[in-house]
């Protein structure tokens, strides 16, 4: 029979397969997921795991064989878990030393629905076309990791990287479009939210007086997080915690 509890943790670990098949009784878990399972992991036949495929697919799945290159499984339970209201979407400023990519991190593991990184006036580091592709990729990476170990099935979307003058055009894609902003005086726990959040989160130098006019000029509202500032990685999180738990966002 097979184990509720696996290697020694409260919820069964999870697995990412972006191309796993709701209809499927039987299931193979292959490539660098399904060599983790085995080798790293040491899966064993009869445990349980679980399989997403980031769009909110969670197959509930028993171990049936294991091997050097993955893993055979037979599905018990599928289920499409709901998505989180309101939606909420992180433009995150580009920020040295990796912190942009941290923040990336955090926010997949409280929620975040989306990204888009921003190459903000002040940002140190610059994203030329080779660059942006490169980076972009690093945050997709980040974030279908981050996913895995929260244990969500659905994997943030990141976007193309926006400069500031194409951000302030796509301000009014969105319901609501959030600033975090030191100077701010409107509390974010104050705000009366949206169902299609964007949360702008600036560089370590900050966002520019002509960039945050033009952002309000569009519709966006600047909102303080606290007494503190914050860095570049935090910020968004922080934002991001405030909306979940104002909203009910994870009830």
């Amino acid at each position: 029979m097979a184990q509720e509890q696996v290697w020694g943790l409260v919820t069964l670990p999870v697995f990412i397969d972006l191309d796993a098949d709701a209809s499927a009784e039987y299931l193979t878990l292959d490539g660098p997921e399904g060599r983790h399972a085995a080798t790293v992991m040491r899966a064993r036949p009869g445990e349980l795991i679980e399989v997403v495929n980031g769009r909110g697919l969670r197959i509930r799945a028993e171990v049936e064989e294991v091997t050097p290159t993955g893993l055979s499984l037979r599905a018990v339970t599928t289920v499409q878990d709901p998505q989180s209201v309101p939606h909420v979407t992180i433009i995150q400023a580009l920020a040295k030393a990796g912190r942009d990519e941290m923040a990336v991190e955090i926010c997949t593991e409280l929620g975040a629905d989306a990204f888009i990184p921003w190459q903000a006036d002040r940002s140190i580091v610059r994203w030329n076309s080779q660059k942006a592709l490169k980076g972009e990729k690093k945050w997709r990476d980040q974030a279908i990791a981050a996913a895995k170990q929260s244990r969500r099935s659905y994997v943030p979307e990141v976007k193309s990287v926006m400069k500031s003058t194409e951000l302030a055009r796509a301000i009014d894609g969105y319901s609501q479009v959030l600033i975090c902003h030191e100077t701010a005086t409107q509390a974010i726990e104050d705000v009366d939210f949206g169902m299609d959040i964007a949360v702008v989160v600036g560089p370590e130098g900050g966002i520019s007086d002509a960039e945050l006019a033009a952002f309000e000029e569009a519709g966006a509202t600047a909102v303080s997080l606290g007494p503190h500032v914050l860095r570049a990685s935090t910020a968004g999180a922080v934002a991001l915690a405030a909306i979940s738990i104002v909203s009910g966002r994870h009830r």
